[in-house]
């Protein structure tokens, strides 16, 4: 009797132990998809696929299914059974839930939990143009700040204006432009939704506006203007009025919209405008 109640509890325990393995197996069949750890699909948030990057791509539960693939000049990814599926502008994990559902319309899976993971990446790029020191197209890796593009572009030169442009098209292929105050971004202000730049974005840095100062100051020249600039500061950025020189005749030429020049006796607290050309004459006494 000692032997066989041992073999009933053996037998008891395999058969424990069996249905247990089944469990977890049939459990990890039906996880979810949003289940996956949240660092991965963190990380692959920060990614949009485009034409040339390389990915691999696997079925969970189906080995055959693993490939590494391009994405083609379409944008497309040839995914296997499927055929090609559109997958440009998209973050890993988009596309994962894109093919899930190609999988379960071409009924051949009932529930797929598809993996793609980015391996090279030739589509991440954006233009930096204008008063930078080395204008060009540049890769990221991830969602990069503004001010950190910029400096990777050798900053901004003498002759950049503060406020920038960021051009970037929405997935209609529409160009939307975003104006960014570097001076508030650098100062943490603003509220740009934007202030990280994605993978086809353009941004141009104009050349400030600027005046010309001449006659009875110390350094003429061209010189940027400052938000609300007056004429006194016009010539103290000149280096001042010479001893030849007198406050009292200075004179204002401004640009009318039709292109010729206005001629004017200048005030010491009038406003610069971009494109003035100012004239310090000599002292009469």
């Amino acid at each position: 009797m000692g032997s066989i109640s041992q073999a009933i509890t053996r037998l008891a325990v395999m058969l424990w132990l069996l249905l247990a393995v089944q469990g977890s197996a049939v459990a990890q069949t039906l996880m979810p998809a949003d289940t996956l750890p949240a660092a991965a699909t963190e990380s692959a948030a920060l990614v949009q696929l485009g034409p040339g990057d390389t990915v691999t791509l696997s079925v969970y539960g189906q080995p055959d299914m693993t490939t590494t693939e391009f994405v083609g000049d379409d944008g497309t990814l040839a995914v296997p059974l499927v055929g090609p599926v559109a997958v440009n502008g998209l973050s890993p994990t988009e596309a994962s839930r894109r093919i899930e559902k190609a999988l379960r319309d071409k009924k051949i899976f009932v529930d797929p939990h598809v993996n793609i993971s980015a391996i090279q990446s030739r589509s991440q790029r954006v233009s930096v143009l204008g008063e930078v020191s080395k204008p060009g197209r540049y890769v990221i890796e991830s969602n990069v700040a503004i001010l950190d593009l910029l400096a990777e572009a050798g900053g901004a030169t003498e002759n950049a204006a503060d406020v920038i442009y960021i051009l970037r098209p929405d997935r209609d292929g529409k160009v939307n432009r975003y104006e960014i105050d570097l001076k508030a971004l650098a100062a943490g202000q603003g509220d740009f939704q934007a202030q990280a730049i994605r993978p086809g974005d353009s941004i141009v840095v104009p050349k400030a506006e600027q005046f010309y100062i001449y006659g009875e100051v110390t350094t003429p020249g061209r010189f940027r203007v400052e938000p609300g600039m007056t004429v006194v500061e016009a010539i103290a950025r000149a280096g001042g009025i010479t001893p030849r020189g007198s406050q009292r005749r200075i004179e204002m030429k401004r640009l009318r919209p039709d292109g010729s020049y206005a001629t004017t006796r200048a005030a010491l607290n009038e406003r610069i405008q971009p494109n003035d050309v100012i004239k310090v004459k000599e002292s009469i006494f």
